[in-house]
């Protein structure tokens, strides 16, 4: 018997099983740790986090108004239009020119044409001004009888962090299905054709829609969330923000380094069938995301860690 090359091959069995035991034990010891030193810095900052929201309260007075409607749309407003320009700036300038290599669509919007962005524009204020803060504001006042923590005292940690989740799941569920009916084809030419007029998006796209679509997959998703599990206002705007950002640069067109990758809703916009959620949860769950799977669209999904150009993934083929 070859004892010896019994105990070799043994050796390597147990190293196939044990080492990924190893590594799989070792992450979810660094992830525990690392967690563990987040809540630590944030409960240690509580008196800081709290005396800084104080300032907020004192400027904001005790009209709950101030908050739910005119604070929330003051903040989603500019946020979108922030963040949105700095994008626009990169679309009209061209500027800076190595721009040009992280677009997910090259040769796109180079510049955007001028008639095109004064229609989105003007659309885009009519949703967030003549819809979104009326509806705001009526949302507040009908579900009033619903208690939602006090505004004066910041929620704990762990509850800003549950209800974050929430927030993103309910968003991930009632958008992928609201928007998989506005491509039902017997509404999809009434309603959605017009936000996918932009094939290939920039980032102030994202709000460009029939104000029914507004309605029904911006704004209702996330009154779901709110009214369902009744999160602080200030989670609410964290909230707020993390999303818009994300949307923002969904459309963007743009593949920037260490940032989200826009390539599934960029693809949607190209195709039109495929990639429906936010998240991709129900995306893969249903099935709705095999053809951009199957494109070298997907093999593009990553997070760049450097400056470097969507070239080198070589021509995207659909």
């Amino acid at each position: 018997m070859d004892t010896k090359g019994y105990n070799i091959s043994f050796l390597t069995l147990s190293s196939l099983i044990i080492n990924p035991v190893i590594v799989i034990a070792g992450f979810f010891v660094l992830i525990r740790n690392l967690a563990s030193i987040v809540i630590q810095v944030f409960r240690f900052n509580d008196d800081l986090w709290q005396q800084c929201w104080n300032q907020v309260t004192y400027h904001l007075g005790n009209n709950e108004v101030n908050y739910y409607v005119f604070g929330t749309t003051f903040l989603t407003f500019s946020i979108y239009w922030t963040i949105g320009s700095v994008y626009l700036l990169a679309d009209v300038l061209g500027r800076p020119k190595a721009i040009k290599e992280l677009k997910t669509q090259p040769g796109t919007n180079e510049p955007v044409d001028p008639d095109r962005l004064k229609k989105l524009i003007k659309q885009v204020l009519f949703n967030q001004i003549v819809v979104t803060l009326p509806l705001t504001y009526f949302t507040h006042v009908t579900f009033k009888q619903r208690e939602f923590p006090s505004i004066s005292k910041l929620p704990d940690f762990t509850t800003f962090i549950i209800h974050l989740v929430l927030l993103s799941l309910t968003q991930e569920f009632c958008f992928y299905y609201s928007h998989r009916l506005l491509h039902h084809r017997a509404i999809y030419k009434y309603i959605h054709k017009q936000h996918h007029q932009w094939t290939a998006p920039i980032a102030i796209a994202a709000m460009y829609c029939h104000p029914v679509e507004h309605i029904l997959s911006n704004l209702l998703p996330p009154a779901i969330g709110i009214q369902l599990f009744g999160p602080h206002i200030a989670t609410q705007w964290v909230w707020f923000a993390l999303a818009l950002i994300q949307t923002l640069n969904d459309h963007s067109g743009y593949h920037i380094p260490n940032i989200s990758t826009p390539e599934a809703h960029d693809y949607h916009h190209m195709k039109s069938t495929q990639c429906f959620a936010g998240l991709g949860i129900l995306d893969y769950i249903h099935g709705t995301d095999l053809q951009f799977r199957q494109s070298s669209y997907f093999k593009r999904r990553f997070r760049l860690s450097d400056f470097v150009s969507t070239k080198y993934f070589g021509k995207a083929k659909q």
